[in-house]
């Protein structure tokens, strides 16, 4: 559990250096394994071999769970083209380049041509994975969407499932291959039998799954069935490999992630479980990839690294070229427009969480040779998962379907505000902007317009429409803030364009309806729900009269305001060195989505948001002091 603790803290350390949160804890697991601090042995590391089987059918549950093929049908030619195309070209351009390879590999020098062949195949099927958990990141993360978004989410998803197919086949041929078994039609009908069998096998997962998940019972019950389920799946295959080759004339094996993922289809495609189903792996995902990745830093071989070093590097530039001829090919095929098809490659280099499973896997099942194996295809998965996501983000922006937030405006000296909606609590709310020292706008569109409401004042502006050029003519890209009173799809509309093209700091939405919550808080946007604000104004105003009374603005002396901090000299100073006046207190400090309760020893980086409370003339103060 310590080092559990511990590797999160690394993995989170290596995320705020823009690094992947798996690369965090494999170096952890590398820094307590056997070849670094000794703290985890390698007889405890194949002791702990059941966590292993209990987060591979995790990875397996959540490949077969992103696969929804309601959501693949807009895109569906386009995804089956170039599925194919990567399913063809990768597997067998790494294949060729592995048993090329072999003879600069110490695990492979010795053995012969059947050896080399298996762990060719074996090694070309665990190149195709892709990372969708890194793919749906990104996508968020720029707010991408359009027809070569939804093609990649589709081929990435559709591409995770297919190499854990491909590997279930090709490690029944390794193992033949291996074993000395000939090739003919019987081995074919037991290849196909098993295949068949796993299948079935999955269904009736899918079905406990579905039980499980309608059990009327708390969420920690029902995780603790599902990965215990996970665990059946390997104990069930390794059962009957162990029954058949002790009672029957051939070995039976059947492929335990293959199992998992129909399971996870199953229940995401025909069963009303499917948002409980993800939310349960959301909500475990985190603590089982730190247990595995932290195990699987630990088991790799640190001595053979620097001997196949070069080997994976190679192998990775032999990924790129089958990544390119294969996405260039199915998206020629799909008859997709070229700009897409000669950029296409570069949004599914990443790997992450079923590459590492299948090389984990190949470790276990072909121990002689498996861990040097999964040590060099681990070193070509850090390599794809580091350079990956920066060649995704300049091929989603190059064919213009990114959406980020633009870069806030730079602060004038004056304080402006955007209201759109004309309305009692619109106007009443801009005069009380206005005697606060805010430079107010008031904007609606015709159809919005109340003539009773109107302002005596020349603050109104009516817009033709709602569109980029309206809001630029009314100046958004100098607003510090904008607040949205009209409907909803329309605020919506607003806080968009405000977010894409001018980067307005602050926005302010008075919600209509709550099923459109989320959409609003994706754009980072304040969400007043009037009934709910209500009653939790009541609570407040229950719990602490006096904190509500300054929160409000009712005490005539003591005001509540934020401030950013814009003036470079104040980075990396701490509060107690601020010299500030007498009267304010510092409550909270805001930075990177966090709010932190600050005391004298918190330093400052520029764009804190810093919560003051004091006189309005000392607050005054603050804000020159803060560049505000």
């Amino acid at each position: 559990a310590v080092l559990a603790l511990a590797a999160g803290q690394i993995g989170r350390f290596f995320s705020r250096l823009q690094l992947p949160l798996i690369s965090g804890f494999l170096v952890a697991g590398m820094l307590v394994g056997p070849f670094g601090l000794g703290l985890i042995s390698s007889t405890a590391v194949e002791r702990l071999r059941f966590i292993d089987e209990i987060a591979l059918a995790f990875i397996a549950f959540a490949a077969g769970s992103e696969l929804h093929l309601q959501m693949l049908q807009s895109r569906l030619r386009s995804i089956t083209w170039v599925t194919l195309g990567n399913a063809v070209a990768i597997p067998l351009l790494g294949s060729i380049a592995i048993f090329l390879l072999a003879g600069m590999m110490p695990f492979a020098q010795g053995m012969g041509v059947n050896g080399r062949v298996a762990v060719a195949l074996l090694a070309g099927a665990i190149l195709l994975a892709r990372s969708p958990s890194s793919a749906i990141a990104i996508v968020n993360e720029l707010r991408a969407k359009g027809p070569f978004t939804q093609t990649v989410l589709g081929v990435t998803m559709v591409t995770d499932v297919a190499v854990i197919l491909i590997f279930a086949i090709n490690a029944e041929l390794a193992d033949a291959l291996l074993s000395g078994i000939r090739f003919n039609l019987g081995f074919v009908a037991l290849l196909l039998g098993e295949l068949l069998l796993s299948l079935a096998v999955g269904f009736g997962v899918g079905k406990a799954l579905q039980a499980v998940l309608g059990l009327h019972t708390g969420q920690y019950a029902k995780a603790a069935l599902v990965l215990l389920l996970g665990y059946a799946i390997f104990a069930l295959s390794a059962l009957l490999r162990d029954y058949s080759r002790a009672s029957l004339p051939v070995e039976i094996l059947l492929e335990p992630l293959l199992i998992a993922m129909v399971g996870s289809f199953v229940v995401t495609n025909f069963s009303p479980y499917r948002a409980d189903f993800l939310h349960l792996l959301e909500e475990l995902a985190p603590n089982v990839y730190i247990v595995f990745f932290t195990l699987t830093g630990a088991s790799l071989a640190l001595d053979l690294l620097a001997e196949t070093l070069l080997v994976a590097l190679l192998l990775f530039l032999v990924r790129l070229l089958g990544i390119f001829a294969g996405s260039f090919a199915g998206g020629v095929l799909a008859g997709d427009p070229m700009r897409h098809n000669r950029v296409s490659w570069m949004v599914y280099i990443t790997q992450a969480g079923v590459g590492l499973g299948l090389a984990k896997e190949v470790a276990v099942e072909f121990p002689e040779w498996g861990g040097a194996f999964a040590t060099t295809l681990i070193s070509v998965i850090i390599l794809s998962q580091i350079l990956g996501p920066p060649f995704f983000k300049w091929a989603i922006t190059h064919v213009g379907e990114a959406h980020p937030r633009a870069p806030s405006p730079a602060f004038d000296g004056v304080r402006d505000a955007v209201i759109f909606g004309v309305e009692g609590q619109a106007l009443a709310l801009a005069r009380q902007l206005q005697a606060d020292g805010w430079q107010v706008k008031v904007a609606c569109t015709p159809g919005s317009y109340l003539q009773e409401f109107a302002p005596e004042d020349d603050a109104l502006y009516l817009l033709p429409d709602i569109s980029l050029g309206s809001l630029s003519r009314l100046e958004m890209d100098q607003a510090d803030a904008l607040v949205a009173m009209m409907a909803d799809d329309v605020n919506y509309q607003i806080c968009d364009l405000a977010y894409e093209h001018f980067g307005t700091p602050t926005m302010v939405v008075r919600l209509n309806d709550r099923a459109n919550m989320a959409r609003f808080h994706a754009l980072g946007a304040l969400v007043i729900e009037p009934s709910t604000a209500m009653v939790s104004l009541l609570e407040q105003s229950v719990r602490s009269p006096t904190g509500t009374s300054l929160l409000l603005g009712r005490d005539g002396e003591q005001e509540i305001v934020d401030v950013e901090v814009r003036d470079p000299a104040l980075a990396g100073l701490a509060l107690r060195d601020l010299r500030l006046p007498l009267d304010t207190l510092v409550l909270s400090v805001y930075r990177d989505g966090h709010t932190i309760i600050s005391h004298g020893y918190t330093q400052l980086r520029l764009g804190d948001q810093v919560t003051v409370l004091g006189t309005r003339h000392s607050l005054d103060e603050v804000m020159r002091r803060f560049g505000a």
